[in-house]
């Protein structure tokens, strides 16, 4: 039952999401203020002992995505101080039971890790002539290495990748993972290697989407190890929580970024 939940959600959700994202712009920026939301929800239900400022991960997040909206990479590191100005004055008003130090890095780290995901999402799609593209890649290569991983993990993984984060995961499903995003990166980006990236390029940054987003699962799954709960959620059924969806997409997105502009190519 659980995996067709997943392939109902998947199914629902997959194409609304792909229209939102190959359309860009302010409607991009809904959706990923929606998904910011929802996950940075989840994170302060998660956290609840370490008592974040959630207030200031709302300002921090939609300031983040405001600000890539409208001013670019430049913008990202002014939110991230709004985001610790508001949590250090809430601390201030609010007087939780918790410690500054604990209170305010548990929002920054919620803020910061749900934010900077997302924003980078925006500031790829942003990308001069071939964002739509990249993007899409980008996506499409988390889809398949998630989805090969876990099959392929199901039917013939023996050796566990991360045992005590999680121990579901297996080296056999991570290389399967990884050959499957690459093998998306070079489709996609094939038709454009003599003006955007090359062979070498494409299967480079396949594989970095793979690694990166197989570090972002396990990042949110040792949170939630420390924290003792199973999933983030279930307002997405089989998929367990928002955070449990795009916890790949939340590395993957800043690691392509900064990859493409290191291959040379100019951010927006």
């Amino acid at each position: 039952m659980a995996l067709v939940s997943r392939v109902l959600v998947a199914a629902a959700g997959l194409p609304l999401v792909l229209a939102l994202v190959y359309l860009g712009g302010w409607w991009l920026f809904g959706l990923a203020a929606l998904v910011a939301g929802l996950a940075l929800h989840e994170f302060a239900r998660m956290t609840r002992p370490l008592r974040p400022l959630v207030l200031a991960g709302y300002v921090g997040v939609i300031a983040m995505l405001v600000g890539v909206r409208v001013g670019g990479l430049a913008w990202l590191l002014g939110a991230v101080l709004l985001t610790l100005l508001a949590a250090f004055v809430l601390q201030g008003l609010a007087g939780t039971r918790q410690t500054a130090t604990v209170a305010i890095g548990s929002t920054l780290l919620g803020t910061v890790w749900v934010g900077l995901g997302l924003a980078h999402l925006v500031l790829l799609r942003d990308l001069p002539e071939k964002g739509r593209l990249v993007i899409l890649t980008v996506l499409l290569a988390v889809f398949a290495a998630d989805t090969f991983a876990f099959f392929i993990g199901r039917l013939i993984g023996r050796h566990k990748l991360a045992p005590i984060m999680s121990p579901g995961k297996t080296w056999e499903g991570f290389i399967a993972g990884t050959a499957a995003a690459v093998a998306v990166a070079f489709f996609s980006l094939y038709p454009d290697r003599e003006s955007f990236l090359t062979i070498p390029q494409s299967l480079v940054l396949g594989a970095v989407v793979a690694l990166a987003a197989a570090l972002g699962d396990l990042f949110e799954s040792a949170l939630k190890r420390d924290m003792q709960v199973k999933d983030s959620g279930r307002i997405l059924a089989g998929h367990g929580g928002m955070l449990d969806r795009i916890d790949a997409h939340l590395f993957a997105a800043p690691a392509a970024f900064y990859l493409i502009l290191a291959f040379g190519y100019s951010s927006p």
